[in-house]
């Protein structure tokens, strides 16, 4: 054995002796693992074309058969970004992101970032699974012992009201109860006036039947352009909702520097945006209260690190969206490793999503919160005989692209 990858691993163990852990009795060196094969599978009756809520199976395959998972992108982009790390070293995280990320000269677009988040995320799960820990030991460690979740609708209820189901999700154990605004969901025009008047009156009533103290939120899902908008915050305003989300919509964020002088409503943005040049100006500049940036949207679990830092930086607090089943179980890791103290994750329904092609008991929901799982990577198993295989990606691509390294070594702009 080579003295340094012995020395590496002799000092891992009397860490652990030390500590009373106990690693695996093979610990990776990263120089041991290549990257050798990546597989992509489409979720079994799951056909939504929305990338927010992709829901694509990536497995990645070393040349030792260990198997990282992760979820999200779309056919092209998983294959663009597949053939650019076969052969590569998995451990290397950072590092093959910013190549995926910078070497095709244009950055990439939220589509593509959709992809490379869920690369990343199978990466991560993969190095988790190599050394024995589950990822969020990789990320820090535990900061809190359960992430709060909040509803969009509350599917366990039988009340045949809104209020109804707002009251069961809360006796459930949610911190809050979300809606979306009146009108919009079907032939029927868009009446402006109507609907900012109908919008007011259903948050009066939510209002009144949980009582206030942020036990409600409405998202206004950029539906309404600014006068309506802003005659609904200025009405919300002597309520206590948690966030109002999207206000307006969402290409240009520099909007929100005069929407937040126009109203004292707590803000939430960014369901639609990507990786942290997205939402910088947001946060910067404090136009927000709460971002909603998820996973795989923002590009990987990483960069959603990054986010959560420049929120912390600025008092902002983190509310994903909800997104796909193991999407959730990786934000439990990144969540339950941060340090804002504002932070839940959305359920859709209120109750987690439990696919056949994973373990059961992959993600911890007990009484309206869910729990960090302490298994390595992302303690999720999965059965990739009960998905629909697309592809495989085994050989890097044909057509290689600048690689240009600073002297460090690190990835530099070509």
């Amino acid at each position: 054995m080579q003295r340094r990858k012995f020395l590496k691993l002799g000092a891992l163990g009397s860490a652990a002796v030390l500590a009373g852990i106990h690693y695996p009795a093979k610990a990776f060196d990263a120089s041991d693992l290549k990257i050798a094969k990546i597989r992509y599978y489409a979720a079994p009756g799951y056909n939504k074309p929305l990338f927010n809520q992709a829901r694509g199976i990536v497995e990645i395959e070393t040349d030792s058969g260990l198997i990282g998972i992760g979820e999200g992108g779309s056919n092209d982009m998983i294959r663009q970004v597949a053939e650019m790390i076969i052969g590569e070293d998995p451990f290397r995280i950072e590092h093959l992101w910013q190549h995926c990320y910078r070497s095709m000269f244009y950055p990439p677009g939220r589509e593509k970032l959709h992809a490379l988040g869920a690369i990343e995320m199978a990466l991560w799960d993969l190095k988790g699974k190599a050394l024995g820990v589950p990822v969020y030991d990789l990320l820090g460690g535990k900061t809190r012992n359960f992430v709060e979740c909040y509803a969009t609708g509350f599917r366990n209820s039988t009340a045949t009201t809104m209020e109804g189901r707002a009251l069961d999700c809360l006796a459930a154990g949610l911190r809050c109860y979300r809606i979306g605004p009146t009108g919009g969901n079907g032939e029927e025009p868009f009446d402006f006036y109507l609907h900012s008047k109908k919008t007011i009156e259903m948050c009066e009533k939510l209002n009144q039947a949980v009582g206030g103290n942020g036990n409600w939120a409405v998202d206004l899902h950029t539906r309404f352009d600014t006068p309506e908008a802003i005659k609904i915050c200025d009405a919300l305003e002597k309520l206590e909702p948690y966030f109002v989300e999207d206000i307006i919509r969402s290409e240009n964020p520099e909007v929100y520097r005069t929407i937040r002088n126009m109203t004292k409503v707590p803000i939430a943005v960014g369901e639609q945006f990507g990786d942290r040049w997205d939402t910088n100006v947001l946060i910067e500049n404090h136009l927000i209260d709460y971002s909603r940036v998820t996973l795989p949207n923002t590009g990987g679990i990483t960069e959603l690190k990054k986010i959560m830092a420049i929120g912390e930086t600025h008092y902002v607090g983190i509310i994903p969206h909800f997104t796909g089943p193991l999407s959730t179980a990786a934000l439990i890791h990144v969540l339950g490793s941060s340090s804002p103290t504002r932070c839940m994750i959305e359920l859709a329904g209120g109750v987690p999503e439990y696919p056949t092609y994973f373990n059961a008991d992959f993600i911890d929901f007990r009484e309206g919160k869910v729990y960090l799982n302490p298994n390595p990577g992302l303690g999720v198993a999965f059965d990739p005989g009960k998905a629909d295989f697309l592809f495989e990606i085994s050989e890097p691509t044909k057509f290689p692209h600048p690689y240009l390294l600073a002297p460090d070594g690190s990835i530099h702009n070509w």
